[in-house]
């Protein structure tokens, strides 16, 4: 067997193993080999069935471990992005009770000059050909950009005319509109600008111009600077135009400027021909606590402390509730029903309260609401086909159509 198994170094391995195994069947026993391959086999089977279940699809134990420690991770990260948030919505109260001019910002939006990238010396780049870009000086050394857009059908004469030409034409028959706008943006803005088409297109000039700190004016705003503003043009207009009709356009914030400057034309002696509030408020502080802006702190304990005291210790009033009862002129009120950022309950609330004022008895006051229907919110009044008949009744004339 030796001899034939050869001398190959694993030969008496391979002996030893054929004789024990001889040895074991002749006495009927179980070959260890036998025991050993199953042994063999149960070990390398067992890798197999772990192959096998991992091919189901269930994952690891470690894996289903680390399940419910994302869960807490999750939870960890909402945690403290909800107290993050919480504790930011506290703070804003303080600090606007402690700057008092955040708050100030905040009513004038100055800063925030919609739509970008316009120059306000060019208003033909918005479709206004006929409309003339300059600068007054209500003070010394601050200067106000003002525009001048003549009645549409006088838009061939103007044509590369100066500002001279532009300034004779105040003395013809055409009415004149001072516009006095709202917050935020600049005498450039769309809606604006689609208003001043409108009134040229029934024969109006519209003079309008930016409050200092507004867009290319001057200086840093105030409820007291921008009612001199606009008594400085008015007076600048009266200058050109003599004894020519000028009313007074406001909208918005410019409602609360508007009813300062008629106030204080009629203590004068000397009041605007008529008054036209476009989407006004009683005064700034029902105004901030109406606003969505005020949404989230509306029901706070101490709200008109933290809130709304700031804005009268800037002395921002804009009280034209108590304005209507020293006017002494014809008002105008047009309000959308769906007009979100200032309520109309606001300006029903004014006209009430101007309907009743004795400076006003005698007076014609009109109110003229906007249905929800038509979607004019808060700056879109200017759409309605209504537009040219309602000032056409409300001033007694026909619009001045050559």
């Amino acid at each position: 067997m030796r001899q034939r198994l050869g001398g190959d170094p694993g030969d008496d391995h391979h002996h030893l193993s054929y004789s024990s195994c001889h040895q074991h069947r002749q006495g009927g026993l179980e070959p260890p080999a036998a025991a050993g391959s199953e042994e063999l086999l149960l070990t390398t089977s067992t890798p197999n069935k772990k192959t096998s279940s991992s091919g189901t699809g269930d994952p690891p134990q470690d894996e289903k471990m680390g399940r419910p420690f994302r869960r807490l991770s999750m939870v960890g990260r909402f945690k403290r992005l909800f107290l993050w948030l919480l504790g930011i919505y506290l703070a804003i109260p303080f600090i606007v009770k402690l700057c008092p001019s955040i708050q100030a910002k905040l009513v004038f939006l100055n800063f925030v000059r919609m739509p970008y990238f316009i120059d306000l010396k060019r208003p033909q780049d918005l479709g206004l050909n006929h409309t003339s870009n300059f600068y007054l000086e209500p003070e010394y050394t601050v200067k106000i950009g003002v525009w001048h857009t003549v009645p549409a059908m006088m838009w061939k004469e103007a044509q590369g005319k100066d500002q001279l030409w532009f300034e004779s034409t105040l003395k013809s028959h055409h009415p004149i509109i001072l516009y006095l706008h709202g917050n935020a943006g600049t005498r450039g803005g769309d809606h604006r600008v689609q208003l001043y088409k409108v009134l040229s297109s029934l024969g109006y000039h519209v003079v309008t111009f930016d409050y200092r700190g507004w867009g290319d004016s001057d200086g840093s705003p105030s409820e007291q600077l921008m009612t001199s503003d606009a008594l400085f043009l008015y007076l600048w207009l009266r200058e050109q135009t003599g004894n020519k009709p000028v009313y007074i356009w406001g909208h918005s914030l410019g409602t609360g400027v508007a009813t300062n400057l008629v106030r204080r034309l009629c203590d004068r002696g000397t009041p605007p021909d008529s008054l036209i509030l476009e989407s006004p408020f009683t005064n700034i502080r029902e105004e901030a606590k109406s606003h969505p802006f005020s949404m989230v702190y509306r029901y706070l304990p101490g709200f008109d402390w933290f809130f709304l005291d700031p804005i009268t210790a800037s002395d921002i009033r804009f009280a034209s509730d108590e304005n209507v009862n020293h006017i002494t002129c014809p008002v105008l009120i047009l309000h959308a029903e769906d007009d979100s950022v200032v309520p109309f309950h606001l300006g029903k609330k004014l006209y009430n309260v101007a309907s009743q004022s004795k400076s006003l008895s005698g007076q014609k006051v009109q109110f003229v609401p906007f249905s929800s229907s038509l979607a004019y919110k808060h700056k879109f009044i200017y759409r309605s086909p209504e537009l040219p008949h309602i000032l056409s009744d409300f001033l007694g004339k026909d619009h001045p159509h050559p």
